[in-house]
């Protein structure tokens, strides 16, 4: 089980009650704590008690995901994952634009689900001002990166590759993980770009330095490792 460092409760609010029971136990499993809901209404009354992350489909009884979207939004920022059917671009804008934070449409991978999940979730996080690592300093206030003391000139997206990678060392990132996690779900583009903004970074970061930072995990992707 990958336990998280907080307990976060989730709720589930989808009238299908085989997928219901799968995510229920797939979060589970991953050390969540989960509630479910079989309708609109029932999820509107919990989502409003403040979960830490709803996982909201679209196409309910009693209430229809937008709708409940549309009301919890108006009085809480809680993450909202909006799961459909239906994969036509209006549905997608209309329930990003009602407040949703991210879209996936049936059928989906559990995986790709549980790393959304662990992205919205991060963004919730606290973060610190600054991480150290070896020889490298990342100042998130001044948004300034240091290797050895000498300033690394990075792009917003190179910086952001690369913070991801240091807050979460240790871990094989596969180029969907991090192509989700960076450039989020709805940067409509290829996951073959991490190769080239690895190469960017690695350009910057680990050119002229005996101690190479990013790691390549053949046929799986990358990592920082300690």
């Amino acid at each position: 089980m990958n336990e998280p460092a907080t307990a976060y409760k989730i709720l589930i609010v989808e009238d299908d009650a085989a997928i219901s029971r799968v995510l229920a136990l797939e979060l589970g499993h991953e050390g969540y704590e989960v509630e479910t809901a079989r309708d609109g209404l029932e999820g509107l009354e919990k989502a409003l008690k403040e979960p830490d992350l709803v996982i909201l489909d679209l196409m309910l009884p009693r209430m229809d995901g937008l709708e409940v979207c549309r009301r919890v939004r108006a009085k809480s920022a809680v993450p909202i994952i909006m799961l459909t059917a239906k994969d036509r671009v209006p549905d997608r804008v209309e329930g990003l634009d009602l407040g949703a934070d991210d879209y996936l449409t049936k059928p989906f991978a559990t995986a790709e689900l549980l790393a959304r999940v662990r992205a919205r979730l991060r963004e919730r996080e606290p973060k610190s001002n600054v991480i150290a690592y070896r020889d490298v300093t990342m100042d998130r206030d001044r948004h300034e990166v240091t290797r050895a003391g000498h300033a690394i000139a990075l792009t917003a997206k190179e910086y952001a590759l690369l913070e991801y990678l240091l807050l979460h060392r240790n871990k094989v990132h596969t180029r969907d993980e991090l192509f989700n996690g960076v450039w989020g779900s709805d940067f409509l583009g290829d996951s073959n770009l991490i190769d080239v903004y690895i190469r960017y970074l690695r350009a910057k970061i680990d050119d002229g330095f005996d101690d190479k930072l990013i790691a390549t995990v053949r046929g799986v992707g990358y990592t920082i490792k300690d």
